[in-house]
């Protein structure tokens, strides 16, 4: 018979044992999970807590490395360089093991309800899901996931993949042949002040319009900091973004380019990894009120003060505020990675970009020129003129525009106008997804305004 001593002492001995082994206990971060992607190509942090002093262990790959928690209980090792791997393989931290790990691309995937649009609701799942059996792109996702941890792409799995997501990976996919991890944070309705660090919004309204009053609404950072901060520092290739629709609505399309410049900046500083690529939807048609042309105008300009960053044009769907297909989106994202980030040469990745230094006023005429005009512009159904464009004088006063190609360049002019000091294109079109301006590739020119300041708040 155990007496009540005995079963005291038991209790004791009990309670100690599980003492130790908690205070033992090597935790690493969650996104470490069975099917996860490593990043290829550069130092891969490994990371996690423990115990003050404890010695924790990281194998992979031949590799083996050994850290020490610190002060705060966390620790990082750094693995060497790894190449590519489409074989599930098996990462050792202390004496968990993580298996089924794969080593490729790995993109972040951020921004609101038009990234977060999944699979089930494009308009194209019906034909793309059957064949979506992908087991070397992996989906980590949360908000809009319930998934496991890192999930492989399979028919049944595809329906819950942000849909932009899913064919950026896909393309690269087929041309790189190597394993692609998505990781999707995104949330309907958010501004870009919500995904950056707190307080740094508010810097910025400081520095662009510090008589406006703007700020970030009580809404500073809070996204970044529940879903984004998370992240850092695991090894990444790059973000692609799609957000802007809820700045539009909220006046602050002029800023934007402002705060897209600040935000890149802020993701680039955390992880640590450089200038990263960096690449965003341009908002389509959706409603031509609200604002949304003068988003669409800041986030090209926002291309030309952040460096390797990157903008599919999508304004030839719509009209709806959530294009119901993003298939081209998610494809023209992936050209432009192709085109810069893997150096895919002889490439046209972007459809015509204004470059707004060299435009010029000649008599009666406005000279536009382009960059990423590929095999030459063109206009959509042929021939020299096109339409969607508009002209203004000294006055201000816009007007409708003959516009016709002239080798790579557009002249602009208009009869009521005598002396043309700016043009604009696809800002009037009545929320159409129409677009007039192609390479002869086949993608079309980003809308645009050629004055800087049009629309800044006064």
């Amino acid at each position: 018979m155990i007496t009540r001593n005995c079963r005291r002492f038991v209790s004791i001995v009990l309670v100690l044992g599980l003492a130790g082994a908690v205070r033992g206990e090597v935790k690493v971060n969650p996104i470490f999970s069975n099917g996860m992607v490593l990043q290829r190509g550069i130092k891969v942090p490994v990371y996690g807590t423990a115990d003050k002093g404890e010695k924790v262990t990281v194998k992979f790959a031949g590799q083996s490395r050994t850290a020490t928690a610190g002060d705060d209980g966390k620790w990082m090792v750094k693995l060497d360089e790894l190449k590519a791997s489409a074989d599930g393989a098996e990462l050792k931290i202390g004496d968990a093991v993580i298996k089924d790990v794969l080593v490729g691309e790995v993109w972040v995937c951020s921004g609101q309800s038009n990234m977060a649009f999944g699979m089930r609701a494009d308009k194209e799942t019906a034909t793309e899901a059957p064949n979506a059996n992908f087991p070397k792109i992996r989906w980590q996702g949360r908000m809009q996931w319930k998934g496991p941890g890192w999930a492989p792409i399979t028919p049944k799995s595809v329906t819950r993949v942000f849909a932009v997501a899913y064919y950026f990976a896909k393309t690269l996919h087929k041309e790189l042949d190597v394993p692609i991890g998505l990781i999707g944070r995104a949330r309907g309705g958010t501004p870009i002040e919500a995904w950056m660090p707190p307080g740094t919004a508010d810097d910025v309204y400081k520095k662009v319009d510090p008589k406006g009053g703007r700020s970030a609404k009580g809404r500073n950072g809070n996204l970044w900091t529940q879903h984004i901060a998370p992240l850092v520092p695991y090894g990444i290739r790059g973000a692609i973004w799609y957000q802007g629709e809820r700045n539009a609505k909220e006046g602050t399309g002029w800023h934007y380019r402002y705060l897209q410049k600040r935000q890149v900046e802020e993701w680039r500083k955390a992880w640590s990894q450089g200038d990263f690529p960096f690449l965003w939807v341009q908002v389509p048609t959706g409603a031509n009120g609200g604002g949304m042309a003068q988003l669409r105008d800041s986030e090209r300009r926002a291309l030309q003060l952040t460096p390797n960053t990157g903008m599919a044009v999508f304004y030839d769907y719509g009209p709806s505020l959530h294009p119901p297909k993003k298939r081209a989106a998610g494809r023209r994202l992936a050209l432009w990675a192709l085109g810069t980030t893997y150096g895919k040469k002889d490439l046209v990745y972007s459809g015509p970009l204004l470059r707004d230094k060299d435009t010029k006023t000649v008599g009666k005429t406005l000279v536009l020129s382009f960059d990423h005009v590929g095999g030459g512009l063109t206009a959509k159904g042929g021939g020299a003129e096109l339409k969607y464009f508009e002209v203004c004088g000294a006055d201000g006063k816009w007007v409708p525009a003959r516009a016709v190609i002239s080798g790579k360049t557009v002249v602009v002019s208009s009869e009521e106008v005598a002396k043309p000091v700016g043009a604009r294109y696809l800002w009037a079109t009545g929320g159409k997804p129409v677009v007039s301006l192609l390479n002869k590739e086949g993608l079309p020119a980003s809308p645009f305004v050629t004055d800087p300041d049009f629309g800044k708040p006064k």
